[in-house]
């Protein structure tokens, strides 16, 4: 029951995101060229709701879904590595028009070429997620 409560959450998150225009090709495109500020609200809201719910989860010894305590470990810093994701993460939202979130919610909304590149996202994600032991740190 609990994990409906997330999926039911999903589906709200995404019907929000599609009703405000954060998945609009035209909405990113006037981003990028600076001429709205409709998206960065849109980020900035999502960033201060961020920020406040890690807090609350590192506060307040949070659970997981299967009940066990939330940890988040102290990430490494280093410039290489932020500078290299922040560049692939960005060429990819500028090529596709949609960063990682919106691309399921326009497969939602009939955008069906957007099953492509979740494919590729996916396997992306495995593949990094099979050399990230091998990345320099």
């Amino acid at each position: 029951m609990r994990k409906l409560i997330y999926i039911l959450l999903g589906v709200v998150f995404g019907m929000a995101m599609y009703k405000a225009e954060a998945a609009s090709w035209f909405r990113i495109y006037e981003m990028f060229n600076f001429q709205s500020f409709h998206m960065y609200g849109f980020i900035g809201t999502a960033l201060i709701i961020g920020v406040i719910a890690f807090q609350i989860i590192k506060r307040n010894q949070k659970k997981d879904v299967d009940g066990n305590a939330i940890v988040i470990p102290p990430k490494a810093k280093s410039i290489p590595r932020y500078l290299i994701g922040g560049i692939l993460f960005g060429l990819g939202w500028a090529l596709v028009g949609a960063c990682p979130g919106p691309i399921f919610v326009l497969i939602g909304a009939g955008v069906y070429p957007m099953i492509i590149v979740a494919v590729f996202a996916v396997l992306g994600t495995y593949i990094y997620g099979m050399v990230k032991d091998k990345l320099p740190h």
